[in-house]
């Protein structure tokens, strides 16, 4: 049984996280960590990670940035693997993380479904038969994501960026006429899951490859695929493609 820690417990997606763990039977949700205090029926939540526990065998991580300290100093301190959902970190955040890294097995994605990674291994091959098509990507979320564009966005444009082209976050009226970049574009209304589309516009014809998440579901079934793989594994830092490279024949 893999026992794991919630961070970002309270949030939705953390309530989610512990429901995917209760219907698993091969995980189990030991504790959470939130900056609000909850009485969850039997399951405690800590305001911080200073008064938690130390005897689980991951931290999965749906919070926000403001957490990140916390989260790698316990898991650093506990030799304690970390898988990492949360997106929107600055420069400095990400370069913390990967210097811990150096000390324990952390997962980051900036998407933990199996569907987008499928989408991110299509774009790449795409991007390489088709270099002279202009990439232009397109990504649809709910009225109370905090960052844009988001991480799956920016995972995709990585991923369709095989020449080193600039990114551009959307077009003001004097962006003028297109130029040699990926255009990167926000939508942000109701209730809206995750819907991301990346088009490839040639000449005479278009060629679209999109992904439509129907519930949150599907990225916490993700990060606790990766809690059970990431257990055991060196010190570094690993994501979906490592995990499904090693679990399917990709």
């Amino acid at each position: 049984m893999t026992r794991a820690a919630i961070c970002g417990a309270l949030g939705h997606m953390g309530r989610v996280l512990k429901e995917v763990m209760d219907e698993d039977g091969e995980t189990r949700a030991e504790f959470g960590v939130d900056a609000k205090i909850e009485n969850l029926g039997g399951f405690t939540v800590y305001d911080s990670f200073e008064d938690a526990p130390a005897d689980v065998d991951v931290v999965v991580d749906f919070s926000s940035p403001r957490a990140l300290d916390g989260l790698l100093e316990y898991c650093v301190k506990n030799k304690t693997p970390a898988v990492i959902a949360t997106t929107g970190y600055s420069k400095e955040e990400l370069e913390k993380i990967n210097e811990c890294s150096g000390s324990i097995p952390i997962f980051r994605s900036a998407n933990f479904s199996l569907g987008v990674n499928l989408l991110q291994r299509l774009v790449r091959e795409a991007a390489e038969i088709l270099p002279g098509f202009d990439v232009e990507i397109i990504e649809k979320h709910h009225n109370k994501k905090a960052d844009a564009p988001s991480g799956t966005a920016l995972m995709l444009a990585e991923s369709a960026n095989t020449c080193g082209k600039p990114e551009i976050f959307g077009r003001g009226k004097a962006s003028g006429q297109r130029g040699n970049e990926i255009g990167i574009h926000s939508v942000r209304g109701g209730t809206i899951v995750g819907e991301h589309e990346v088009m490839f516009c040639g000449e005479d014809e278009i060629i679209t490859l999109s992904h439509s998440a129907r519930s949150k579901k599907i990225f916490a079934a993700g990060a606790v695929k990766a809690a059970k793989w990431i257990i055991g594994k060196a010190p570094g830092m690993y994501d979906m493609t490592a995990l499904l490279n090693d679990t399917l024949s990709w």
